[in-house]
């Protein structure tokens, strides 16, 4: 027997330990080189991790959920030959049991489990995990056979088990107990525990404004229609983070990240505006860069870009760090006002509400406008209240007066 210690690797960013999400092997089973072997969790982003060799996994360590440290073993391979070729040699015996039980069963048997690396997507693996779906009894519609979300949803492709399945065997049969657990790890549990710091530790001061974006609508409305075949359309989020850009360069106080550390506060010069957005493994708050350097059409595209990568759980690292200040909206659910938590280190984050059409009183006559409330917290160590109104203020002024978002500075 030849013995292969894989420990958890470095995965960079000063990282000293990595959060197990979910196994997919287990001891006893054969696998190949650069199979997925294990999903793992860092502050900074979801990682998987291959086999480095061929072999039969002797042991494993940790439960999802466990925290193991960089350096740590995670996996144990017998990498000689007689384990690497055990599975080729087990596979006419295999066929024999199976022909047998089909012989002896004149019912339909359900499809054959794939063999090797299931191809699709982290936040499948974990929707499926949840649901108690094998992976490997899915038909992938993808290409060169990839899972993709919808051959979940289909219940003939994921040949979903009985709800009852996520119920306890002794609890099945009393309906008091029709309950499940979902322990927090992952995605999850990182969320949980930056908001919590957040809260904990930052005084947050709200501030709610009233936008009369009737103008801005116009002007979206129009440059969408003269807009080039392939080019996307415009949301108010580019448009309000145009202006921003603007605003910043007069109230440099809340473009900030507060060392704590260190005990200093950090003022960037350039706007990396996080972007919260809503995916299957949670919030996850990608990073326009230079935004002040963009143009709106560049600002949307880029905004496309990194949304579609958070979803799909392809954003890099680097993609998901370094922001400034957070905008972040709830789009058609949007409501009337929000209290948007603070993304630390940054001290300030700016949340849109929904835009309805409303009646209101201009020069004295009721006439029905576009409106939207802008929901802003600030960190009240470091950013005043008169401070925190007056930036939401001369954001209005722009948004309320889209040109001035365009003049040159």
């Amino acid at each position: 027997m030849n013995q292969y210690v894989f420990k958890m690797p470095d995965l960079g960013e000063g990282t000293v330990e990595a959060e197990i999400v979910a196994w997919h092997t287990k001891p006893g089973d054969a696998v190949t080189e650069d199979q997925l072997i294990v999903e793992v969790m860092t502050d900074k982003a979801a990682v998987e991790v291959p086999a480095p060799v061929s072999g039969r996994v002797l042991s494993i360590t940790g439960s999802p959920g466990d925290k193991i440290a960089v350096g740590s073993p995670l996996i144990v391979f017998d990498t000689g030959s007689e384990a690497t070729s055990a599975p080729a040699a087990a596979a006419p015996a295999a066929a024999t049991v199976q022909a047998a039980a089909s012989a002896s069963a004149p019912a339909a048997a359900p499809a054959a489990a794939r063999s090797g690396r299931v191809m699709t997507s982290p936040a499948n693996r974990r929707r499926a995990r949840e649901a108690g779906i094998d992976l490997a009894s899915v038909a992938g519609s993808g290409p060169g056979g990839r899972i993709l979300r919808g051959d979940l949803d289909d219940p003939a492709r994921a040949q979903a088990p009985a709800l009852a399945r996520s119920v306890p065997a002794t609890a099945r049969a009393d309906v008091s107990a029709e309950t499940s657990e979902i322990k927090v790890i992952g995605v999850r549990r990182v969320i949980a525990e930056r908001m919590s710091e957040a809260k904990r530790n930052i005084p947050h001061f709200a501030y709610v404004e009233e936008v009369d974006v009737t103008e801005l609508e116009a002007l979206r409305q129009h440059l969408n229609a003269a807009a080039p075949a392939g080019a996307g359309g415009l949301t108010y989020l580019p448009l309000i983070i145009a202006a921003l850009t603007r605003v910043l360069e007069s109230f440099p106080q809340c473009n900030v990240l507060y060392d704590a550390a260190r005990g200093v506060l950090v003022r960037h010069r350039a706007v990396h505006v996080g972007i919260a957005a809503q995916t299957p493994d949670g919030l996850k708050v990608p990073v326009v860069r230079n935004a002040q350097s963009r143009t709106v059409w560049d600002i949307a595209a880029e905004i496309r870009r990194l949304s579609e990568r958070a979803r799909t759980n392809k954003a890099t690292r680097d993609e998901l760090m370094g922001s400034t200040i957070t905008v972040t909206s709830l789009g058609k659910l949007g409501g009337i006002a929000s209290t948007p938590v603070i993304n630390a280190p940054e001290v300030a984050i700016i949340g849109l509400n929904k835009a309805v059409d409303r009646p209101v009183v201009r020069q004295g006559a009721v006439v029905v406008r576009r409106m939207m409330n802008l929901s802003s917290s600030f960190d009240h160590r470091f950013v005043d209240g008169y401070d925190a109104a007056a930036m939401i203020q001369a954001l209005k002024e722009h948004l309320e007066h889209p040109a001035t978002i365009f003049i040159p500075r």
